[in-house]
Order: structure tokens, then sequence, then C-alpha cells
């Protein structure tokens, strides 16, 4: 009995010149598999362990496709191990491999990048950043995409190779808050003191702006039809921006009504000539 089920394992169901593959050959092709995918469970939770949240997420992604390598790697030697003439399907199969390579240019384009942000530390969960004329914060990073988020709660799902192939802007790789500004022109004849004092007012009475020393009124110029300044300030969290640049208008406006301080808006003056019409001679004439 034992002997017809040993010769059972060990018979070649496939039984080719440069393939010959038994039951006895995938078992131990699983068990192979299976033991390499224990192993790597292991390594990664040991490794994974002690990061923080995000950069746990950052190694699993780049950790993946170690994986794959891995699985590749112990397939192709097993089959080899077994009888299976690998450099044969290899051979065979390069102008496939080649064909498979420029049709998916940019799907390995995206994971290289993906593993090149995660390696440099260019880009973090929880950046904001602005791409295209968009600002968004990153939500998550993975290995061909990264999701933003916009201000208007839109997601965004970016290939990751358009952070190498264009310019990127990270509000918050240099500090978590952000440098913002507000313009307003004041008509000639302001008390250009009391509109610095008023435009320290009102950016001082918005929530979500660091206070302690940062605010900075700018007198930028002598316009046409007005005198133009700039408040500038540091929003905590620039995903903010709009609605504190709104409030700080509203604030702005509201002191300017009540201290006499007027805006100017365009206007044009119509001057209309008069010109008088000789009846008399004209009547002559005829």
């Amino acid at each position: 009995m034992w002997k017809d089920i040993i010769e059972f394992i060990n018979y070649n169901f496939i039984n080719g010149e440069n393939v010959k593959i038994s039951l006895l050959d995938l078992m131990l092709l699983f068990l192979a598999i299976t033991a390499t995918s224990i192993v790597l469970k292991l390594i990664q939770k040991l490794f994974s362990k002690k990061l923080p949240v995000a950069d746990k997420k950052k190694f699993n992604s780049v950790f993946q496709v170690v994986k794959y390598i891995v699985y590749l790697f112990v397939i192709v030697l097993m089959l080899n191990a077994t009888g299976v003439n690998v450099n044969v399907f290899l051979t065979a199969s390069a102008a496939l491999f080649v064909g498979l390579g420029f049709a998916l240019q940019t799907f390995f384009q995206d994971i290289i990048s993906g593993v090149l942000i995660i390696l440099d530390q260019s880009l973090h969960v929880g950046d904001i950043i602005e791409v295209d004329g968009r600002v968004g914060l990153v939500q998550e990073i993975k290995l061909r995409t990264t999701i933003v988020v916009t201000r208007n709660d839109r997601v965004m799902i970016i290939p990751n190779h358009k952070f190498m192939d264009d310019t990127l802007f990270n509000w918050t790789q240099n500090n978590s808050s952000n440098r913002e500004s507000v313009s307003v022109g004041v008509a000639y004849g302001s008390d250009v003191r009391l509109v610095e004092k008023l435009l320290h007012q009102a950016v001082d009475s918005v929530e979500g702006i660091v206070k302690e020393g940062t605010v900075k009124v700018t007198f930028d110029d002598f316009a046409d039809s007005s005198l133009n300044f700039s408040v500038h300030f540091y929003v905590i969290h620039g995903m903010q921006t709009p609605g504190i640049q709104s409030e700080i208008r509203f604030r702005i406006n509201d002191l300017f009504a009540e201290n006499n301080i007027s805006i100017p808006f365009p206007q044009r003056d119509l001057n209309v000539i008069s010109v008088p019409v000789n009846l008399a001679s004209k009547k002559e004439k005829e």
C-alpha cells in the first residue's frame, strides 16, 4: 500500500523533455511557499512593531514589493530543483516580457516612484501639498498611488510618478503652519497707522492663527486710486486657509466701517460738453 502511495506521489503527470512535474514536486512547492510566507510575516511583524502608524504604512508598502520578489525567487528555485528547465521558459518568454515591459511602463514607473517617495521621506501622511494648482491633504501613500483630500472634501488619486515628473509644493515640509496673507486698499488721505492697527486687530480676533508675534502688516504700494496694504499671518492648519481669510476680510470690513476708513473702488467720470447750435443762421441760409 505504502509502495503504491509513494509511486503515485512520485509519478510525473507532466513528463516532457524540459518539464517533469510530479505530485511530490507540487507538495514541496506548496510547503516552500507556505514556509516563506510565514517567515516573511514574522519579519514584517518584527520590523514594523515599534514603528509609528505613518511609518508602518510606508514600511508595509515597501515590504510588499520585497515579498513579491522573494516569492518569485522561491518559485523559480523550487521549479529548477524539481527538474523543470527554467531557462527554456525564460528564453521563450523574453519577447513577452519585453512587450509587457512597454505596456506596463507607467505602472512600474509608479511603483518605483512610490518606493523612492517612501525611502527619501519627501512626502508624509498629513502633509499639505499643491499639485497642478490644487491643494490637498495627503491621506495615504500607497505603492502605486497617493490619496489626497482637497479642501472641498474631494479625493484625488495621484499616480506616484507625477511627483517625480512635476513640481510639487509641500506646504508643511519645513513647518506645520502656513504663512498666508490678505490684501486690502484704502483711500488716499486715510490714517495709515490706524489702518495698520486695525489690520492687526482683525487678525488677532480670528481663531486658527498663530498669534505669538507672527502677524505683520506691510504697506505695499501707492496705487492709482488706493493705498495698498497686506497683513501676513500663519495659519495653524493649512486646509482651513480659505475660511480664515474670509473671516479676516469680514473683520477688516467691520473695523474699517467703525473707524471711517473707506475702501476705494474704480470710478469713471463722464463729462458732457454742450455745444450751442446757431439755429438763426441756419434758417437764414434756407
